[in-house]
């Protein structure tokens, strides 16, 4: 044998490992079985592994399953697992068995090897046994879904939303900084009734808010957790506090709260769960898309375009036209949307697949998922950053733009009729001419009637003008 490996071995036979590993056989046969993306699991999942096999080495040590030693070896394995101290131990590709089991032995045995490195026993010794102790009581079958909602919860509560707390933030200050412009509201494209900037920031920042509360209401149903079903949800081989035991350990080590699954049946055989937050993440990248969209067209120009707010310079916008400033964290945050609605369709698919017992495609709802969460935090935390918090309101513009309106003839309807409104906007258009110089003009109103009906900003309140 070269120096630079050692041998392990399985049910099937020997293994050359590279010397330097705390993976074993099973690990190596899998990424020589999947070189298929070169993409494997990230920080999020690998730290779930480590929690939920330190869970379940506390838990088989409590109930008297394994012995202390080998229990406190793996706790410690796992906790430098969590940590992300060996995440270069994961070298599986997420394209796997539908299973996740190559992901799951790859967790039992650099846990397992590392284990015995640390009672002092050489890596593949097997003193730690990657089945017999650091998988006691549990299948790939249950620990995978378990690490997918145990890495979601964490993706969500711990990433995202304080993400989207902070763009709320960077809303409402902005909701607040421009509540006194008046500007042209705009449908179809085309002018519409005044609006204050500040109440269009104002929806912005609800859009937000609700989206935290849509991914805050799927959060019970990921803290379901199918550990303690092993195979295809019976739990044989597995004791029956283990379940309630291995949860109670995750919840106290992760800060979020789990439970054992209403259903191990359900909890293996379907991903609705994983389906349904999904769904409240591809909403969520709608809204961030909507909201980038908007201020993209507000800043359009800067001399050309609606140029109601004024940009931040990020970068320089084009390689061959000077002076050129582009919305590229807008952009940045419309191209994660798109991303966020592929791995949607690929989540749905997925959590509507499987057969019978199994859902097979454990490892790339998972991978789909925490790729949408990362994006959308980092997505997200950038665009309140970089782009919310710098944006300025071009007062004077608003103020000359909305003047220029023909949907101020709307505010006409109580007083003249909307008839006559219709026709003091049409001839204001054709004229090139204000609403307010043709309604007096024409004598359907005094200057003074007209400065009352034609108030832009009493117009952005409810009520009907001219009727006291």
């Amino acid at each position: 044998m070269s120096e630079d490996y050692r041998t392990e071995r399985d049910s099937l036979g020997e293994m050359r490992v590279p010397a330097d590993a705390y993976w074993g056989a099973q690990t190596q046969r899998a990424v020589e079985n999947f070189p298929i993306s070169d993409v494997t699991f990230g920080r999020r999942f690998v730290r779930a592994l480590g929690a939920v096999k330190k869970a379940a080495a506390q838990a088989n040590r409590d109930l008297g399953m394994i012995p202390e030693d080998v229990a406190d070896a793996i706790v410690e394995a796992a906790d430098e697992v969590m940590a992300g101290e060996h995440d270069d131990q994961f070298p599986v590709d997420v394209f796997q068995t539908g299973s996740g089991t190559s992901s799951n032995m790859n967790a039992n045995e650099v846990i397992a090897n590392r284990a015995a490195e640390l009672m002092g026993e050489e890596i593949g010794s097997r003193i730690v046994h990657p089945n017999d102790h650091v998988n006691f009581g549990q299948s790939s079958n249950d620990v995978i879904p378990t690490a997918m909602h145990v890495s979601a919860s964490e993706a969500v509560e711990k990433d995202l939303v304080p993400a989207l707390e902070t763009l709320r933030e960077a809303l409402a200050d902005k909701e607040r900084a421009f509540d006194h412009v008046v500007k042209t509201g705009r449908t179809h494209l085309q002018d519409a009734t005044p609006v204050r900037l500040g109440q269009e920031f104002g929806g912005y920042r609800s859009q937000i808010e609700k989206g935290i509360e849509r991914v805050d209401a799927v959060r019970g149903r990921l803290g379901e957790l199918a550990l303690g079903g092993t195979a295809v949800g019976t739990g044989l081989n597995t004791h029956p506090d283990f379940p309630e035991l291995a949860a109670t350990y995750i919840s106290e080590d992760t800060g979020v709260e789990f439970r054992e699954a209403d259903d191990h049946f359900e909890a293996q055989a379907a991903h609705d769960a994983m389906a349904e937050a999904h769904g409240a993440l591809r909403t969520v990248a709608g809204s961030l898309n909507k909201i980038a969209n908007d201020l993209r067209l507000l800043a359009s120009g800067p001399r050309n375009g609606l140029g109601e707010i004024e940009q931040p310079e990020n970068q320089p916008g084009s390689s061959i036209m000077p002076g050129k400033i582009n919305p590229v964290v807008a952009e940045a945050v419309n191209q994660v949307h798109k991303q966020v609605v592929g791995n949607d369709a690929a989540v749905a698919a997925g959590a509507a697949e499987g057969q019978l017992d199994l859902n097979l495609y454990k490892p790339v709802l998972a991978h789909n998922f925490l790729q949408s969460a990362e994006l959308l935090t980092n997505a997200s935390e950038v665009f309140a950053e970089r782009f919310v918090a710098k944006l300025e309101a071009n007062e004077e513009h608003c103020a000359e733009q909305v003047e220029r309106s023909m949907a101020l003839a709307t505010a006409l309807n109580p007083t003249i009729g909307y008839d006559k409104a219709a026709e003091v906007a049409k001839e204001a258009l054709k004229r090139d001419k204000s609403v307010r110089e043709v309604v007096v003009e024409k004598g359907y109103l005094t200057e003074a009637e007209a400065d009352e009906v034609l108030d832009p900003e009493r117009m952005t309140h409810r009520g009907i003008l001219g009727s006291e």
